[in-house]
């Protein structure tokens, strides 16, 4: 299995590399720890909006096509994608193509022109992303819960931004940002697949003189309490629910026993959501439960689409199989199938130079270096039983319960009485 490299120009900005001698391609990757955390709540939506605008145009491929003609011209794949704590911005191509592709990439996060003529026509773009999110409610579900569990802050609010913010910005709100967060401290270069000769020295033509700053950090998460359940009132064929608790940030102690009781309650179509609420009751169609963990929060949730005439039932169901799991022993035999399913999917996830690299840039990001697949491999065969009934046992609690449903209702109080 590859290993990470890491390298520091001067600057200080960091390369990690995954040399895969077998591929053919490479995956070239620029993440930035910034994401719509460290926005204010007058430019929520601008990471995203942002990551938008950089493939519009710079000075030397001065339109979006210009741009996509050269990515087409080595038929390569480029995309980025925008979260709460980390954004990335990628080209997938042959490995005889990676200087182009860096160029490119460089090129786009440098010297984006952001053009006020471009802003305008994108705001009708991102609105009508918007309106795809919350007409999706298997997707904006997610923002209800997270919304309900944080708040009025950050991590509260959608990644997409607010449509009153999309609409206001200016070329300057965009420079502020970029100019403030898109620093080499917060800048991670990744490159998986066939790396060849020359990588760092040709990153350090590229970036090597970009000025390093003292960027400051995003305000900590404050605690919060919201209620126990949030009602956003849609008429639909179909209720969505999200059901959960607060859990740990990513760098916690027992964070291999928490996604091994996520996996136990979630993952598969054999686990104990799955089989309970699908299979034996018919309840949903769809139904997983996953824990998912920022830098300083988290939370272990369950999420399912469900017949709205017998949401009653799903919900004191997924309740009752998360009370269960905190309540009674793990039996051995079940513990050592979560193991197995989490490495596997986890050495699935490694098999692409893509995800090979992904992996590599969010632990380098997130979570204070780069850490070598074996090793989280071993710190998933060292959890116990006895690992997981204590993380169970210190997070499910009824009263810790958080629900949010999309859904035609209004009652709040109902959906209350099914927590206990």
């Amino acid at each position: 299995m590859a290993v990470f490299e890491r390298r520091t120009l001067d600057n200080g900005l960091r390369v990690v590399t995954a040399n895969v001698d077998q591929a053919q391609s490479v995956t070239c990757m620029v993440m930035l720890a910034a994401g719509s955390r460290y926005e204010t709540r007058e430019t929520n939506g601008i990471a995203h909006f942002a990551e938008h605008m950089f493939f519009k145009g710079t000075e030397r491929r001065p339109t979006a096509k210009d741009i996509a003609g050269e990515i087409d011209s080595i038929g390569a794949e480029f995309n980025a994608f925008t979260g709460k704590e980390y954004t990335g911005y990628y080209v997938k191509c042959a490995a005889e193509h990676r200087d182009v592709a860096l160029d490119v990439l460089v090129d786009m996060l440098r010297h984006s022109k952001f053009d006020p003529d471009e802003i305008e026509r994108e705001k009708g773009v991102i609105v009508e992303e918007m309106n795809m999110y919350y007409d999706t409610p298997r997707d904006f579900i997610g923002g209800v819960y997270e919304n309900l569990l944080y708040g009025d802050q950050p991590l509260g609010w959608d990644i997409i931004g607010r449509k009153e913010t999309v609409r206001g910005a200016t070329r300057d709100t965009f420079m502020d940002y970029i100019g403030h967060w898109y620093k080499p401290s917060r800048m991670v270069v990744g490159v998986g697949g066939k790396i060849g000769d020359g990588l760092t020295e040709r990153i350090d033509e590229l970036l090597g003189d970009l000025e390093p700053a003292e960027t400051g950090e995003p305000d900590p998460v404050a605690p919060h309490q919201n209620g126990r359940v949030s009602v956003h009132t849609k008429q639909s064929d179909q209720a969505h629910i999200s059901l959960g608790v607060p859990s740990y940030p990513l760098l916690h102690p027992d964070r291999y026993a928490l996604q091994l009781l996520a996996t136990i309650l979630g993952g598969g179509m054999s686990s104990r959501l799955f089989s309970e609420v699908r299979e034996r009751r018919g309840l949903a169609y769809y139904v997983f439960g996953l824990n998912h963990s920022y830098t300083d929060a988290g939370s272990l949730y369950s999420q399912a689409g469900v017949d709205i005439n017998r949401i009653d039932e799903a919900v004191s169901t997924v309740a009752a199989e998360l009370k269960k799991v905190a309540r009674e022993s793990i039996p051995a035999e079940e513990l050592e199938k979560a193991r197995n399913f989490s490495k596997g999917r986890f050495v699935l996830q490694l098999e692409s130079p893509q995800g090979l690299i992904m992996f590599g840039l969010r632990k380098e990001v997130l979570e204070e270096g780069a850490q070598d697949p074996e090793d989280v491999l071993a710190a998933l065969d060292r959890v116990t039983g006895d690992d997981v009934a204590r993380v169970a046992q210190d997070l499910i609690d009824e009263k810790r319960l958080r629900l949010a449903v999309i859904g035609p209702f209004d009652d709040a109080d109902r959906f209350e009485q099914l927590l206990d």
